[in-house]
């Protein structure tokens, strides 16, 4: 589902992407549900690909918020945004004790509790719920027997309607040729 949410650089929140043209993008924010185009020279991050740095490696998004999600009990965020940094950092930790103190800056932080406010508010799920499979049931390609394949003609026989289009088509130019010469 966060692939279909946005940010758009410039503009304040989150949006919903509600359809695609050729050189913008109608979209509708999710605060205040307005729909507005976003065109070509605005850059567009979808929240699908964002992830967190940390000391092994990235951290998606979708993942980031589920923990956030868990310790809040599905609630909004227990610390402001506009938080001091040192709490920010702290609350953070607790979420994702590996993340990289070097490169998430205090920014980081803000705008993804912000997000998850944003995105909580809306009921928007974070993580894709997994398509439903019927255990022991498999599609297999269905072949055609011998039996079940149309015959074919062999090479002297036609089928009468080729054999009409075919004997229509000859008299009808032998018509027009005999209609030329008598003019």
């Amino acid at each position: 589902m966060l692939k279909t949410i946005l940010s758009v650089s410039g503009k304040p929140g989150l949006f919903k992407l509600i359809s695609n043209a050729k050189n913008m993008v109608i979209v509708e924010s999710l605060a205040d549900k307005r729909r507005l185009p976003i065109y070509a020279r605005d850059k567009v991050v979808s929240l699908g690909d964002i992830a967190m740095y940390t000391d092994e490696a990235e951290v998606p998004l979708s993942e980031v918020l589920t923990k956030i999600q868990e310790k809040e009990n599905g609630g909004q965020c227990s610390i402001a945004p506009n938080s001091k940094p040192e709490e920010l950092r702290k609350y953070f930790a607790e979420i994702l004790p590996t993340y990289d103190r070097e490169r998430v800056y205090d920014s980081d932080i803000k705008k993804l509790l912000t997000w998850y406010n944003l995105l909580t508010t809306a009921g928007i799920p974070f993580i894709e719920a997994p398509a439903q499979e019927e255990e022991g049931v498999k599609e297999e390609p269905i072949e055609e027997t011998k039996a079940e394949k149309p015959a074919k003609a062999e090479k002297g026989e036609k089928t009468e309607k080729k054999e009409t289009k075919k004997k229509a088509a000859p008299k009808a130019k032998k018509e027009d040729k005999k209609d030329k010469e008598s003019k």
